[in-house]
């Protein structure tokens, strides 16, 4: 069967073609700061996306026949559980109204079930970003007005998971591990049996990132809010998107932080170490979560990539357990594989409610 693959990121819109487990073409549209600047909102960007992957596709000189899913990443829907979900009016509806916020993967379900629709494809979504497999400890915050919230990279967690059960020679439902996605957003994860116990909220909380704060003093965060000098969706903006790496040094790519350490910029390299230093804090803290007893801490995404990052992580961390870097991107694949599963009946093709 051939499968068709969309991921909208920030940047980029990410375009994938299978063929069951082959991956027959790929591209990647890369999205110019100036044009995504037209917008007044994300889903002014619809549009525009899907001519974008029309021009792709006739490049490709792909006209849908014999596609029999089209999978789009999965947004910020409601909380449900990990697996395959058939895009439904109801979540486009959640997707639009953004109810767990907004994101560009929100646009995933919609750009799937246009193009489905187009070839008389299903359209799908997997894992989406708001898997939610917590335990009743995890969802405590600290106030009753506030629930933490499993927001995190499920789609890579999961997979790698996969990875790491095969890799170990032991069943899914077996596995006690640590996952860290490490991208422009930042999720540290303790999965046991393959469901997702405890996250950071990626948007919100954790370590620093790229892109991202992720969590922040609180008091003199509140002071900040007040002070009159943000408006709420420029202190949101503050947080996701101007944090991080951004906020330090100007910039969300690791090899110009890379370069500038090469090159013997002193605060580039104490900046980019404080950024391992508080995944390591967060990868410890996910090991209590499963009582110290972790067959393996995993580092995956594009991040992962950066041996510098990763050998500081690993300094600091290797005592709780053997340490695997996966640097692969596993997404495209995850949401071709995860399909494949759902169509061929190796898992069940779940309703969005």
């Amino acid at each position: 069967m051939k499968i068709f693959a969309i991921n909208p990121g920030a940047t980029s819109t990410k375009l994938a073609l299978f063929e069951d487990e082959r991956l027959l073409r790929e591209e990647t549209i890369v999205h110019r700061a100036e044009e995504l600047g037209r917008f007044a909102t994300l889903w002014e960007q619809l549009p525009w996306r899907r001519e974008a992957i029309a021009r792709v596709l006739d490049q490709w000189e792909e006209r849908g026949e014999g596609i029999a899913v089209v999978v789009g990443r999965g947004g910020l829907l409601k909380p449900v559980e990990g697996g395959v979900y058939r895009v439904t009016e109801r979540m486009l509806e959640d997707a639009r109204r953004g109810v767990q916020g907004e994101h560009p993967s929100n646009l995933g379900c919609a750009l799937a079930w246009e193009f489905a629709a187009r070839w008389g494809a299903l359209a799908v979504v997997v894992d989406p970003v708001s898997v939610d497999e917590f335990e009743p400890l995890a969802r405590y915050s600290g106030h009753p007005l506030i629930e933490r919230r499993s927001l995190s990279h499920a789609l890579s967690l999961h997979a790698a998971a996969r990875v790491m059960a095969a890799r170990l020679g032991k069943p899914l439902s077996e596995t006690r591990l640590v996952i860290a996605h490490l991208g422009g957003g930042i999720s540290v994860a303790a999965v046991r049996g393959g469901r997702i116990v405890d996250v950071n909220d990626a948007s919100s909380d954790g370590p620093f990132s790229p892109e991202r704060t992720g969590g922040l003093p609180l008091q003199p965060f509140i002071t900040l809010c007040f002070s009159g000098q943000f408006t709420e969706s420029e202190m949101r903006r503050l947080v996701m998107g101007r944090g991080g790496l951004v906020a330090y040094l100007g910039t969300n790519e690791a090899t110009e932080v890379e370069r500038r350490i090469a090159e013997g910029d002193a605060y580039a390299r104490e900046v980019y170490e404080a950024m391992a230093y508080q995944i390591a804090k967060e990868i410890g803290a996910m090991a209590t979560v499963l009582h110290g007893r972790v067959d393996a801490i995993v580092m995956t995404g594009s991040l992962a990539r950066s041996a510098l990052l990763t050998d500081w992580i690993r300094e600091r961390v290797a005592f709780i357990a053997e340490v695997v870097v996966l640097p692969e991107d596993w997404e495209m694949r995850a949401m071709a594989e995860g399909a494949r599963r759902a169509l061929t009946g190796e898992e069940p093709l779940k309703e969005y409610a």
